[in-house]
């Protein structure tokens, strides 16, 4: 699957999470309407696509797109205040008015970037590489996905040698964490291409 293709419902996965908790219930109601559990989907879903892009797909941008640098600097500056967001989010609970906050906050800051990307970013970066390197950043891109982070790590430097690296061993640990408290329970499936 090329890598456009595959970010693309990655983002359509994000988008509709961003649908349902647009407006998500809040004081007493939050805590019994399964909210946590969306919202944990939603976390693990954007931690693991922000790593893999930090990881494969902006050091691609840098190098194939003219002014690749600002965009990416750009993208990536969005992505790690949203990692902020999604860090308060980790840290509270349904009913708590921070928590809520953060996600109204999220909502609104994923869906813009999400739109920078794929109107800004996305045509630039198509033009500028052929099909064969979009295929082979797509393996990259799902391979890296399978294994990626479950948990923000806003304090994780987000270039692609430390997501690589440091960034594998707290992935390592987000999954065992998961196991051991049944989140991965609510780990969202991968992107299937119709």
């Amino acid at each position: 699957m090329d890598a456009l293709t595959f970010l693309r419902e990655d983002h359509k996965s994000v988008l509709g999470m961003l649908e349902v908790l647009d407006g998500a219930p809040e004081g007493d109601g939050a805590q019994l309407s399964g909210l946590e559990t969306m919202v944990n989907n939603l976390i693990i879903s954007e931690s693991q696509h922000e790593a893999i892009e930090e990881q494969f797909f902006w050091p691609a941008v840098r190098r194939a797109v003219q002014g690749g640098d600002e965009l990416a600097d750009q993208a990536i500056a969005q992505e790690e205040a949203g990692k902020k967001l999604l860090q308060r989010l980790e840290d509270s609970a349904p009913g708590n008015p921070d928590y809520h906050e953060a996600l109204k906050e999220f909502v609104k800051a994923g869906r813009e970037h999400i739109m920078f990307e794929q109107d800004v970013v996305w045509p630039r970066f198509s033009a500028a590489v052929d099909q064969q390197e979009l295929e082979q950043l797509g393996g990259k891109l799902e391979t890296a996905k399978k294994v990626a982070v479950t948990r923000p790590h806003p304090n994780t430097p987000s270039d692609s040698l430390t997501q690589k690296t440091m960034g594998m061993g707290a992935a390592v640990v987000d999954h065992v964490r998961d196991a051991v408290t049944g989140r991965a329970n609510d780990n969202p499936p991968d992107p299937q291409i119709h």
